[in-house]
């Protein structure tokens, strides 16, 4: 299918608009309930919940997202991408409707619903403070509307992702893959705007051939292939995209996404509307921090941008800790400057390398369900942490921050020595890194030294050496 927009900027412009709008819904699904939980019109429409009962119906979110995984797993790479988004946004539209219109628990808990994965990552960070402040706004409704409104209006984002994606070609490498050459070529001229026999067209299908040759011949077409053992280290690189999001969640993130307002109200004394407030300026600082990677993530580095951030998150969660242990109104107030300080950080780090890792380490043949794969540990990991969160809270308060205390600072370690760097490579020359050493791919203009001097140019491509 050709694009129905006009070639070059303007199709790119539609791919940004698809992306930008379904992180954007990511980001405010994840934090529209964090801004409600205190809503009293919402507790007494559920009869007061017990921190239990709270963890599972917020929880159950992820759940979700985890069974999209799943699928994901069996069914991206037969109905491509764009199939899969249409898929996935239909059972959020209906997901989104059974919840703004819920008046039981079960009701409110049913949805199943699939992610989607791209780069956009600081639209997360936009989405999640749209939803806090539109929270704090309809706060101030009376009735039912206060708390029913902010849950029905990610409805918008979902539509738009299945108009804009309507008119968009599927991905050139998913083309590729089924030996759909001239169409894989035919999006790349109509993303950028060039004729066929471009240099730069040229080279990147090259690229793709080379790689798929490879892992083709690696047997990766077969679903449990990606655990096995071979020349592409297929089952080590899916369980560091995998782990990857193991430290994402372990962070202690979601604590603060779903229930800074409970936070502030139980560990620190604050109101349920000063709470709310507060809460809103802290999950700010999450896109804030985000611009910087946005803007320089390939000059920073992977390696060293997660492991400062994990140094600098476990100091943050020792200084929480410390102040709350006091039991002052002071002490507990100053804990805020360390929460602030937290996501700012988390923003600029955690949050962002382990979406970058997970395409990036995967092999071609396995990205999909490698993709899948690590981002089920996202949503199961996140399905833990907010199921605990709130009997943790209730039960250890000021210890809860000990666990993320500790298991940040041994994430830089774990960083340091079983990471690879992946900057300033391209997807498909990343295979260098794993393979061995007489089985090198140049399939584009990058390819990697074996001998250890970083990234060389070649002028050919689809060579072994």
């Amino acid at each position: 299918m050709r694009p129905c927009y006009p070639r070059g900027r303007p199709l790119q412009a539609a791919i940004y608009a698809a992306c930008l709008s379904a992180f954007l819904f990511f980001g405010y699904d994840q934090g529209v309930f964090g801004g409600i939980l205190q809503n009293p019109h919402w507790l007494a429409t559920f009869n007061y919940p017990t921190p239990v009962i709270t963890g599972i119906t917020v929880s159950s979110y992820c759940l979700g997202a985890l069974t999209g995984c799943i699928t994901t797993f069996f069914i991206g790479d037969i109905l491509g991408r764009r199939r899969m988004i249409w898929l996935s946004m239909t059972f959020i539209i209906v997901g989104a409707s059974l919840q703004a219109s819920a008046y039981s628990l079960p009701h409110l808990i049913a949805e199943w619903r699939g992610r989607i994965v791209a780069w956009e990552i600081w639209f997360i960070g936009i989405g999640i403070v749209l939803a806090y402040w539109i929270d704090y706004a309809f706060s101030y409704v009376a009735g039912e509307a206060g708390w029913r409104t902010p849950i029905a209006l990610q409805l918008i984002f979902a539509v738009a992702v299945v108009f804009i994606v309507w008119g968009l070609p599927e991905s050139p490498r998913w083309l590729g893959k089924r030996g759909r050459e001239e169409e894989a070529a035919q999006v790349l001229c109509d993303v950028f705007d060039l004729q066929r026999h471009d240099p730069y067209v040229l080279g990147e299908m090259d690229a793709i051939r080379a790689a798929i040759a490879i892992e083709t011949g690696e047997g990766a077409g077969k679903a449990l292939s990606i655990f096995k053992k071979d020349k592409l280290q297929t089952r080590w690189r899916v369980f560091l995209a995998w782990f990857g999001f193991f430290m994402n969640q372990w962070s202690g993130i979601n604590l603060v996404v779903y229930y800074m307002p409970t936070v502030l109200v139980v560990n620190v004394g604050m109101t349920a509307h000063r709470a709310q407030l507060i809460a809103g300026f802290v999950i700010l600082m999450f896109p804030v921090g985000n611009t910087l990677p946005a803007l320089a993530l390939d000059r920073m580095g992977r390696k060293m941008t997660m492991m400062i951030g994990c140094g600098i998150l476990s100091f943050s969660m020792l200084m929480i800790t410390i102040l709350l242990s006091f039991g002052k109104p002071t002490t507990s107030t100053a804990s805020n400057a360390f929460f602030f300080l937290y996501m700012l950080v988390f923003g600029a780090t955690v949050n962002v390398v382990p979406w970058v890792w997970g395409p990036e380490i995967l092999p071609l043949e396995a990205r999909a369900r490698g993709v899948a794969i690590s981002v089920s540990s996202h949503w199961m990991w996140n399905f833990c942490i907010v199921m605990i969160t709130p009997v943790l809270l209730n039960n250890i308060g000021w210890a809860t921050y000990i666990i993320f205390t500790v298991l940040l600072a041994a994430f830089v370690p774990i960083v340091y020595f079983c990471y690879p760097e992946t900057s300033r490579l391209s997807l498909e020359s990343i295979d260098n890194l794993f393979l061995p050493a007489d089985y090198q791919v140049r399939g584009g203009s990058i390819s990697y030294d074996p001998a250890g001097k970083g990234a060389t140019e070649y002028a050919d491509s689809g060579e072994k050496v």
